[in-house]
C-alpha cells in the first residue's frame, strides 16, 4: 500500500470520512473530494493527524455541476502522477423533502445527476491517468435499494419521490460500472460496484427519515476489500452485496436498457 494513491468522493462525512481514515492509516496518498471547503479541509486535517506519514490533498468540487466534475479532473490528471483506486462515495440520498424534485446545475434530476452522471464523466475523465497507472481499480458504491429505470421519464418529472429517485439513480451507476467494465476489459482498470452495508449511520439515512442499523465501519470493509484485496485484482464488472458477488436489478441485465442509458448519459455529460 506504500505507493497506492486512491481518491474518494465525498470524503467529509459518513462512509467517506471512514474510508480516508481508514486508508490513510495504510500509507501513500490519500486523495480527498469534498463540495465544501471548511469541512473538506477539516477531514484532510483530521486525517493527517491521525497518519502523519500518509501524503493527504485536497480537491473542491459540487459535483451537481458537470463543468466543476470536468474541471476537478483536469486539475488531478495535471497535479497527480498516478492513480491506483477511484472511490465513488459522494451521494444524493433521498433528501430531507423527498417530494421536492431538485435540480443540478446543467437542469438534471439532482440523484441522477449526482450519483450517476458525475461519478461515470469523471471516472470517463480520469481514464488516461488510470489506464497509465494500471493495474488500477474503480469502485462505484451503489446501494441494495434499486429501481428500474422509466426511459419515457428518466428525470422523474412524473411521480417525483427522492428515494424512488435515489433508487433509479444507483441502478444508473450499477449499469454503467457493467458497461464500463466490459469496455476497459484487458486495460488493467477493473470497474465494481457494491452495495456496502444496510442504513448505514450517516447524514443522508438521518436525513430521509430512516434510523440507521449499522455503523460506517461495516461499509468500509467490504469497499476495501474491492479496493485492495489481492484476490480480486482481475475481477471485474460484478456487483457485489457486501463481500457477496451476486445479481443486481434485473435491468441491470439488459442490454438494450443499458445501451439507451449510455447513448443519453453520454449525450448529457458533454
Amino acid at each position: 500500500m506504500t505507493q497506492h494513491t486512491t481518491l474518494i468522493t465525498g470524503a467529509t462525512q459518513g462512509l467517506g470520512r471512514a474510508l480516508a481514515l481508514d486508508l490513510a492509516s495504510r500509507g501513500g496518498t490519500v486523495l480527498l473530494h469534498g463540495r465544501d471547503r471548511t469541512r473538506l479541509e477539516a477531514v484532510a486535517e483530521e486525517t493527517r493527524a491521525a497518519a502523519p506519514d500518509t501524503t493527504v490533498r485536497t480537491y473542491l468540487a459540487d459535483l451537481s455541476d458537470l463543468e466543476q466534475v470536468h474541471a476537478m479532473a483536469g486539475r488531478i490528471r495535471t497535479a497527480e502522477p498516478h492513480l491506483d483506486g477511484l472511490i465513488h462515495n459522494a451521494v444524493a440520498g433521498g433528501g430531507a423533502e423527498p417530494l421536492t424534485r431538485e435540480l443540478s446545475r446543467q437542469g438534471h434530476e439532482l440523484r441522477f445527476a449526482v450519483n450517476h452522471l458525475a461519478p461515470y464523466a469523471l471516472t470517463r475523465d480520469l481514464l488516461p491517468l488510470l489506464t497509465d497507472s494500471a493495474p488500477a481499480r474503480v469502485i462505484n458504491i451503489a446501494s441494495i435499494g434499486q429501481e428500474a429505470i422509466d426511459f419515457d421519464n428518466v428525470m422523474l418529472e412524473r411521480d417525483y419521490e427522492g428515494l424512488r429517485a435515489y433508487c433509479r439513480s444507483k441502478l444508473a451507476m450499477i449499469m454503467a460500472t457493467f458497461d464500463l467494465a466490459a469496455e476497459l476489459r484487458g486495460t488493467g482498470v477493473t470497474v465494481n460496484t457494491l452495495h456496502p452495508a444496510h442504513l448505514m449511520d450517516t447524514n443522508g439515512v438521518r436525513e430521509y427519515g430512516l434510523t440507521p442499523v449499522t455503523s460506517t465501519q461495516e461499509g468500509v470493509r467490504p469497499t476495501v476489500r474491492l479496493l485492495l484485496a489481492p484476490e480480486l485484482a482481475t475481477t471485474t464488472g460484478r456487483y457485489f452485496d457486501q463481500f457477496t458477488d451476486t445479481r443486481a436489478h434485473e435491468q441491470a441485465y439488459d442490454t438494450e436498457a443499458r445501451e439507451r442509458l449510455m447513448r443519453l448519459t453520454h449525450s448529457l455529460i458533454q
